[in-house]
């Protein structure tokens, strides 16, 4: 008779303590149930701002994660990183030239590791230019609705000469301006209402002005975390009717519109208004925006035109966004740290 498996025995009965007794002839052996094997531990270094560590690593999200062989481990980014670890995967969003050259010089010389996200793939989204023209050349089937950006206008220049660019470009009032550059502040999520052309001399470039597009006050949070994607409603800017136009002036300053206070969902809003962006069109979008960006964390703002159902417009793109705002984030999370921790386990098999 052979163990492990390997042969059947004669029969085979539960003791009351719920161990195996086998037995055969006059010999009876006891074999303990075997224990399932234990998942690796993954371990996760994260390099945050104070306030991303409080409003990320909440406990909620600590607790799960060590349920599931996931520890985070503070870097200290006063010491070298390379004598830090070993890590599995790298979690960053500092800012700064100096940390962009540490993070980038680790991921070379330790390609096992993953790191998120690469430091110029999250420099490509810090600039709304140049995170909207990725989204300018998509070329999506539109079976399930069309997605494009707002016509827009970038000004670097002389304040006083923006009317006559807005004039140039054709761009139809109100408009939308936002700072061109995203630098994690809240000023660089600050945007103004412009009804008139001339106040536009009041605001302080670069800007990215763009046409206002009315969508019922609503817009989209589309969650991105690798393959994983969550979609939440956040109350938004109001339509603007022509009658607005002639009656207001000047520009109007909005601090940051879609928090987590401004949610929409559960609201009792026009089902026209409400409705989500159909899934597959999501995750074509999702896809090609992964693919094209090189990121893995982050979400888009989507608004639809008021009136039309399938027409949608990506009006930004956030890095790292605030997850622990959206509900049930952690297993979002955790997920797809497990999914990271398997494929780099693999990437070491056939290295």
């Amino acid at each position: 008779m052979k163990f492990n498996g390997e042969t059947a025995t004669a029969f085979a009965d539960d003791d009351e303590d719920g161990d195996c007794v086998e037995k055969e002839d006059d010999l009876i052996l006891i074999k303990s149930p075997v224990s399932p094997p234990q998942p690796k531990r993954i371990v996760v270094g994260y390099a945050l701002t104070s306030k991303k560590r409080q409003s990320f690593l909440q406990p909620k999200l600590l607790d799960l994660a060590r349920n599931k062989g996931i520890v985070f481990v503070a870097i200290d980014v006063k010491q070298p990183l390379s004598d830090q670890g070993p890590f599995d995967v790298v979690l960053h969003k500092l800012t700064g030239k100096e940390w962009g050259h540490i993070i980038e010089d680790y991921r070379q010389k330790n390609p096992n590791v993953i790191v998120l996200d690469p430091p110029d793939s999250i420099k490509h989204v810090s600039n709304r230019q140049s995170m909207l023209q990725d989204v300018a050349d998509l070329n999506l089937p539109d079976c399930y609705g069309t997605v494009t950006v707002p016509r827009q206008l970038v000004f670097t220049k002389d304040p006083l000469s923006l009317p006559d660019e807005v004039t140039k470009a054709g761009l139809k009032l109100p408009l939308v301006a936002k700072p061109l550059v995203v630098d994690g502040t809240a000023k660089s999520h600050e945007l103004f209402l412009a009804y008139d052309k001339f106040s536009l001399a009041k605001l302080e470039p670069p800007l990215v002005l763009q046409e206002f597009v009315n969508h019922g006050g609503v817009l989209f949070k589309v969650y991105i975390v690798g393959e994983f994607i969550q979609v939440v409603r956040r109350f938004s800017l109001p339509d603007v009717c022509k009658r607005e136009l002639s009656k207001f002036a000047g520009v109007f300053r909005f601090p940051r519109v879609s928090c987590a206070s401004a949610s929409a969902d559960g609201a009792d809003l026009d089902p026209s208004v409400a409705e989500l962006p159909p899934t597959p069109l999501l995750d074509m979008l999702a896809r090609e925006l992964r693919n094209r960006l090189g990121l893995q964390l982050f979400n888009v703002d989507i608004i639809r035109e008021y009136g039309a159902k399938d027409l949608y417009y990506v009006i930004d793109i956030n890095y790292f966004p605030g997850y622990g705002k959206m509900p049930g984030y952690e297993h979002m999370i955790t997920d797809f740290l497990l999914s990271l921790g398997e494929r780099k386990h693999k990437k070491e098999l056939l290295s």
